[in-house]
């Protein structure tokens, strides 16, 4: 926020650097606003645009676990706050369609349909890549499930769920019981449909359906309006079944209890990543931490080759969770399954016993490694600039934070995998070397 109110720094956001040309003390950069088809000076925020319409596509923010609308602000506390309209689903831009409810109910006048892409150039002195990271894909590893099995979810996901402005404002939901809740409109309209359609056999003989099929299956009844009627009850029944063991599904919903947290999932591997990501383990233990206290009845396990701890303070929080009652099992889980009501089964071998055992879970949660963002392979063709092996922006030992090219520095995890405080910590550097290099040449020498 305090970004954002500051008089020197220029904020371009929903934007995207094009080309970059020049040498430190004078690069040209030039910058690809997007339209937002909405006025950014204009806008107020007050949200009467996403509240009035009509389509719906998937909520990114939430990673996909719940909706959003076609005029949409990515999230709460971003900057600047405005709504951004989606041009891939929005109906006024689709061909043949038109809406505009959005403009209608904007009391600001902020809509603007017709708002187009700026080209924007800039003079700079020093560069600062802070590209972030992607994390791995999960699918890659059939044998975990994910996107096979409902309940096997991501951390990042898991994280929503336990988020009070999520998907399920805070309630930890197996998505496998989420599904069958959001079936239930679809389901009654369905039966709606049947009904209908039975009464119109019902009314002129003053019958209902159930004992109608009783006569009809007894013999009574013959001739070609009965076998319709009847094919249209055997129709119907297995829909209302349906129906009758979704809302006794969603009746007796209750939050997961049984929660197991998969360890290095993309990262310590040699088919995937070799490095160690890092800040997994603490990620996990915190989200662990959390569910216990959303739910204090919650049975936790971390499954992990070990617990890398590593910063002030970590090993004592992980002393914590152990003492909260969250457990900690050495192994490697080779593979997930589920039983009929789709409950996870988790098969490892427990290191410690030399064991191959198996546990039941609600949910299992898969800690997926941290890996380059595709930006950085794009700024480094872009730049010039060295990569890792492991694809993370190359730097010099000293100063840590320069990369192969005089006046483009890097920070986070667009070096490699780091958390939060390390992450801010070099962001502060990084402005420092930066400012160095606006300085002239002789700061920057003495400081190399």
């Amino acid at each position: 926020m305090d970004v954002g109110r500051h008089p020197k720094i220029r904020l371009l956001a929903y934007s995207e650097v094009e080309k970059v040309t020049g040498d430190v003390g004078n690069f040209q950069v030039t910058v690809r606003k997007k339209a937002r088809y909405v006025n950014e000076s204009k806008c107020t925020g007050c949200g009467s645009c996403a509240e009035k319409c009509p389509t719906t596509t998937i909520d990114r923010y939430n990673e996909g676990l719940a909706k959003s609308k076609a005029i949409y602000k990515y999230f709460a506390q971003g900057i600047p706050s405005a709504y951004t309209i989606n041009a891939a689903v929005c109906r006024n831009f689709q061909e043949g369609k038109k809406c505009g409810v959005c403009a209608k109910v904007c009391q600001a006048g902020a809509v603007d349909y017709k708002q187009e892409d700026q080209i924007i150039d800039l003079d700079v002195g020093a560069i600062i890549l802070a590209t972030g990271y992607e994390l791995f894909d999960a699918g890659k590893i059939p044998e975990y499930g994910y996107g096979r099995l409902p309940n096997i979810v991501t951390a990042l996901e898991f994280e929503r769920f336990l988020s009070a402005s999520g998907p399920t404002h805070g309630h930890v939901h197996r998505p496998s019981d989420l599904a069958v809740k959001e079936s239930l409109p679809e389901l009654e309209k369905a039966v709606q449909k049947g009904l209908r359609e039975l009464e119109k056999f019902e009314k002129p003989s003053e019958m209902s359906s159930a004992d109608f099929i009783k006569k009809y299956e007894g013999g009574e009844l013959t001739g070609e309006q009965y076998d319709q009627w009847a094919s249209a009850y055997r129709l119907f029944l297995p829909v209302k079944e349906k129906l009758d063991g979704a809302r006794q599904k969603v009746d007796s919903m209750d939050t997961a209890h049984r929660l197991a947290f998969i360890q290095c999932v993309g990262s310590r591997d040699k088919r995937f990543n070799r490095y160690c990501s890092g800040f997994c383990c603490m990620h996990s233990i915190k989200e662990a931490l959390i569910a216990q206290e959303h739910d204090s009845s919650a049975k936790i396990f971390i499954f992990g080759m070990d617990i890398r701890a590593v910063g002030k303070g970590f090993d004592e929080y992980r002393n914590r969770a152990e003492k909260a009652g969250i457990t900690f099992v050495r192994s490697r889980v080779a593979e997930v399954s589920e039983k009929a009501d789709h409950s996870p089964v988790l098969w490892f071998e427990d290191t410690k016993s030399r064991l191959v055992r198996n546990m039941e879970f609600d949910m299992v949660i898969l800690a997926t490694a941290c890996e380059p963002s595709p930006a950085a392979l794009k700024f480094s063709k872009m730049l010039g600039l060295s990569l890792s092996d492991f694809g993370f922006y190359r730097t010099r030992t000293v100063p840590p934070l320069d990369t192969s090219r005089p006046g483009i520095f890097t920070c986070g995890c667009a070096q490699g995998p780091m958390d939060i405080p390390e992450s801010v910590a070099q962001a502060s550097s990084a402005a420092a070397r930066a400012a160095q290099a606006l300085a002239g040449p002789e700061a920057t020498r003495l400081a190399s």
